[in-house]
């Protein structure tokens, strides 16, 4: 008797192992999910700010000359059309998705800067419920999808950038 009672404590042991171990990798999946969620969060917060700092630049223009785009994302730290510091963003932004500060640039027909977007891979788990600003980023196939630009015309299909080549990855 006793022979059976150890066989069926060991069955049982297993059994246990088994259902902590899918409840742990259930709970692995959901964090990863969760992280990524507010990621792309952050990515529309970082991505306002870009857009906000090009927008500042725009209408920081100096009197007497022509409006332009900033050239780098470095005149967006420091404008250079100024003697003194003017600042149109405090920092360069890290890509909350990649973690790295290297953003695609989509440049106007001249070269300037009239946005960024993220160069992650991968399909957003966000296709829909965008804040107002974001309207045009519903139903994305792709994080690249995700333009935040200034001075160009958007709609529910995208944004009408100058030209797709005017894209620099």
């Amino acid at each position: 008797m006793r022979v059976r009672a150890r066989g069926f404590t060991y069955i049982g042991l297993l059994v246990i192992v088994a259902i902590i171990a899918v409840v742990a990798a259930g709970a692995v999946q959901v964090g990863a999910v969760t992280q990524r969620r507010y990621a792309e969060d952050e990515l529309l917060a970082v991505g306002l700010e870009f857009k906000a700092a090009v927008r500042s630049y725009f209408e920081a223009t100096p009197v007497g000359t022509p409006s332009a785009a900033p050239n780098s994302l470095d005149d967006l730290l420091r404008d250079p059309r100024y003697p003194s510091v003017k600042r149109h963003l405090r920092k360069i932004y890290n890509d909350p998705l990649t973690g790295k500060p290297d953003w695609g640039l989509v440049r106007s027909a001249e070269g300037g800067i009239l946005g960024v977007y993220s160069k992650a891979e991968g399909k957003p788990i966000r296709q829909d419920n965008f804040p107002d600003e974001f309207f045009h980023f519903r139903g994305k196939k792709n994080y690249r999808g995700w333009v935040f630009v200034y001075g160009v015309v958007c709609t529910d299909e995208g944004c009408e950038l100058p030209n797709r080549e005017n894209r620099t990855d």
